[in-house]
């Protein structure tokens, strides 16, 4: 069905007629531009993305941290406690090779955190982003 709805500058628009078949839009979404891109710049300063942002740092920033910590603490003692590295262990497994092979641990413990961090608490946030924007019709 096509609207037929006057065009603003028509007399009966300015005294508040709406024309004929006329059906109430839908408000566009709050942070878009003329054109109906997102404005990005309006979304950067949204509350819904800084609390995004807020919420990635959380756990991003500690954990980024405690990685480098626990593989710099691996290579310093390589580096400057080879006695210590070298202690046997297990055979020939010695300490040096249990931290090498406990890095590939934390590398994917850290990354299933992350992947379960992210669908709890970040994926509702970005939903909430997109909803200020056309981005999510596809």
């Amino acid at each position: 069905m096509t609207k037929a709805i006057l065009p603003p500058t028509d007399s009966r628009h300015a005294r508040g007629g709406r024309g004929f078949a006329t059906f109430d839009e839908p408000p566009p979404p709050l942070l878009v531009d003329e054109a109906g891109e997102p404005d990005f710049v309006a979304l950067r300063d949204s509350a819904d993305f800084q609390e995004l942002r807020r919420r990635t740092m959380i756990f991003v920033l500690p954990a980024t941290c405690g990685f480098l910590l626990w593989y710099l603490g691996y290579v310093s003692l390589s580096a400057w406690a080879p006695d210590f590295m070298g202690t046997p262990v297990l055979g020939v497994i010695n300490v040096g090779l249990l931290f090498g092979l406990l890095q590939f641990v934390t590398t994917i413990a850290l990354t299933l955190a992350y992947a379960r961090y992210a669908r709890r608490r970040l994926d509702p946030q970005v939903a909430a982003v997109r909803s200020l924007t056309t981005e999510d019709r596809a």
